[in-house]
C-alpha cells in the first residue's frame, strides 16, 4: 500500500473573472521512505497541490479529486477532528517562509512544547525535555536557553531549523519540505538539505521536498515531478530525468543551471507561466516551446506513460519519429518507450 496515492487531483479558486484552476488533474503515488522532488516555476501549482493533501486549502478554495489517501485513509471523507488529528503529527510540512510561520507572540519553546502536548499527551516537563533534544537534534547551539527566545531574535536560518524540529517532533510519516532553503545562505543551505537527509534516513519517512533549485533536486531526490501551470508534464526517476529529460520544458529548465552555461550567458525561458486570461487552447506550455506546432496550440496532450515514468507531450524530445512527427504537424502515435 503507498503511503500517498492521488488521482486527478484539482483545485479551483473563484475569482472575479471566472474559475482559476491552480492544480489540474494531478496524480501521484508516494512510498514509505521514498523521496519526491516537486519542481517548476512559481505558479505551477506545486505547494497548493500538497497543501490540499494537507487539508489547508482556504475558502473559497476548492478540492476535487477521485482518489486522495494517506497511508490507507480516505481525506476526502475525514472528519475535521481526525484531520486536525492527523496533520502535524503523521503528516508534516516545513512551510516558505520561517518569519512569516512562527507566532511572532509566542517564544520558541511555547510554539514547540504546544505541538508535543496537543499530539503527544505530554506533560509540561516531558514536553520540555523532547524540545530541547529537537533543537539539539536539529544543530541549535544552547537548546535550552533558545526556549525562551522569540523568532525575530533568532537568524532566518535559525529560524528555519525550528521549523523542521516542529515537523519532526511527533515523526511524522510523511515530511513535506516547502523552499526549505529558500532565502538562506549557501553554507545554511547545505546544512539545512543535509539535515533533512539525514532525519529522513534514519526515520524512513516519505520526503516530498518543493523547490526551484534542480540542483537541490539532483542532491536529493529518488523521483522527480515536474510541474507547469497546475499539470505534470513529466515525471521519472531522477537519474534518468537529469540524464536525458524528455518534455521540452524539463530541458529547457535543466539548460538554465548556471553549471550549463559553460561560462557564457544563462539560458532562460521566453514568456510566463499562463494564468486565468492567457491559459491557451492546446498544450499549457506551447506559448514558450521552440518547438511548438498548430497541432500542439489546438490540442491539449494527456500525461500517458513515457521512458519509464509519465509525460505531457504530443512530440517527446527522446522519441526517433519525432522530427517527421514537427515536420508534418502531427503527434507521436507509440504510447511508450522503453
Amino acid at each position: 500500500m503507498a503511503l500517498v496515492e492521488i488521482e486527478n487531483l484539482s483545485v479551483e479558486f473563484p475569482t472575479q473573472g471566472g474559475i482559476m484552476r491552480a492544480v489540474d488533474g494531478v496524480s501521484l503515488k508516494l512510498e514509505e521512505g521514498e523521496v519526491l522532488g516537486v519542481v517548476g516555476e512559481s505558479g505551477s501549482g506545486k505547494s497548493v497541490t500538497m497543501l490540499a493533501l494537507m487539508g489547508l486549502i482556504p475558502f473559497p478554495g476548492r478540492v476535487k479529486a477521485d482518489k486522495l489517501t494517506f497511508n490507507g485513509r480516505d481525506l476526502l471523507t475525514i472528519s475535521e477532528r481526525d484531520r486536525r488529528k492527523l496533520t502535524g503529527k503523521d503528516v508534516a510540512m516545513i512551510f516558505q517562509e520561517p518569519m512569516t510561520s512562527l507566532n511572532p507572540s509566542f517564544t520558541i519553546g511555547f510554539q514547540l512544547t504546544e505541538t508535543l502536548r496537543l499530539h503527544e499527551g505530554m506533560d509540561r516537563k516531558a514536553a520540555r525535555r523532547r524540545a530541547i533534544e529537537l533543537l539539539e537534534q536539529v544543530g541549535i547551539p544552547s537548546p535550552e536557553s533558545r526556549l525562551s527566545a522569540f523568532p525575530h531574535q533568532m537568524s532566518g536560518g535559525m529560524n528555519q531549523r525550528v521549523m523542521i524540529a516542529m515537523a519532526i517532533a511527533c515523526n511524522p510519516k510523511l515530511l513535506i519540505a516547502d523552499e526549505p532553503t529558500t532565502a538562506l545562505d549557501v553554507t545554511i543551505q547545505a546544512q539545512i538539505l543535509d539535515l533533512l537527509m539525514t532525519l529522513q534516513k534514519e526515520r524512513n519517512m516519505g520526503l516530498v521536498m518543493i523547490t526551484h533549485n534542480m540542483g537541490v533536486v539532483a542532491d536529493t531526490a529518488q523521483r522527480v515531478m515536474v510541474m507547469y501551470a497546475g499539470q505534470i508534464m513529466e515525471e521519472r526517476s531522477a537519474a534518468d530525468l537529469f540524464a536525458s529529460p524528455q518534455h521540452p520544458y524539463t530541458a529547457a529548465l535543466l539548460a538554465a543551471l548556471p553549471e550549463r552555461s559553460e561560462g557564457g550567458r544563462l539560458a532562460t525561458i521566453p514568456g510566463v507561466v499562463p494564468g486565468l486570461y492567457d491559459r491557451p487552447k492546446g498544450c499549457l506550455f506551447s506559448p514558450r516551446c521552440a518547438y511548438a506546432t498548430e497541432h500542439s496550440r489546438s490540442v491539449r496532450p494527456e500525461l500517458r506513460p513515457w521512458a519509464g515514468g509519465h509525460i505531457r507531450c504530443h512530440y517527446p524530445l527522446g522519441d526517433p519519429d519525432r522530427d517527421a512527427a514537427i515536420q508534418h504537424d502531427h503527434p507521436i502515435k507509440t504510447e511508450a518507450a522503453s
